[in-house]
């Protein structure tokens, strides 16, 4: 078995978590698969897998800015790399549209499967999303680091938008990048002709806006008590 030097004790705790979460989902797919002799939704891997990505991105920041600074060409590139996929850890939960009654199995049994991968994948975003915000608060003001925390999630959230009403995805940030820009520009400058643009990208930033204040209160309140219990 690997034992994974390069990576700290909590580092390795952090991928045996994420490895059991992921080898849930696994385990559901592949009862589904036996059960109904069908590889529907096996494009839920390929979003767990780009929701992988960002973590990735987030840690190996970490370990670059650490020995050096933040506004330079390999930190800033890791950064956007980064900010472009995050997104994709958060996406999977607009896959939920998907989910039909199929006569293959049990609808709450494709219910429960699908909750495994968005938590799969929320798991891997939200601590992405906590390792920059460390690595902020290590540098700037607590306001200001939250001020883009925030920021981010609403990027996010209308990344969400784009990618599940207007299909683009990551990628065409490069490929197309002046398509992805005039459907942005245009719902800017038209937003009365877009409603779904905000009611999307509002729903989602006050989910996971809410989400990851919880989980970053929690964590705060568990190092409180762990301290108080020293």
């Amino acid at each position: 078995m690997p034992k994974f030097k390069f990576l700290s004790p909590k580092e390795r705790d952090l991928v045996i978590i994420f490895g059991v979460s992921n080898l849930v989902c696994i385990l559901f797919f592949a009862i589904r698969v036996m059960d109904s002799h069908s590889w529907r939704y096996f494009f839920l891997f390929w979003n767990l897998f780009l929701a992988w990505l960002p973590l990735v991105f987030a840690w190996w920041l970490a370990k670059v800015i650490s020995k050096g600074r933040w506004f330079s060409l390999g930190p800033l590139v890791l950064t956007a790399l980064w900010l472009g996929f995050l997104p994709n850890s958060f996406y999977l939960t607009s896959d939920l549209i998907h989910l039909q009654s199929t006569g293959e199995v049990s609808l709450l049994f494709d219910v429960v499967m699908f909750m495994a991968f968005i938590w799969a994948a929320l798991l891997l975003g939200f601590t992405s999303l906590i390792m920059v915000h460390k690595q902020l608060l290590k540098r700037i003001d607590r306001g200001t680091a939250h001020g883009l925390i925030t920021i981010v999630l609403l990027i996010c959230s209308f990344a969400i938008y784009l990618g599940r009403y207007l299909r683009w995805s990551t990628w065409d940030v490069l490929v197309n990048p002046a398509g992805i820009l005039f459907d942005v520009t245009d719902r800017f400058i038209s937003p009365s002709a877009h409603p779904q643009t905000f009611t999307t990208t509002a729903t989602f930033f006050i989910l996971y806006g809410s989400m990851y204040i919880a989980i970053w209160r929690l964590i705060d309140l568990l190092k409180a008590d762990e301290t108080a219990a020293r």
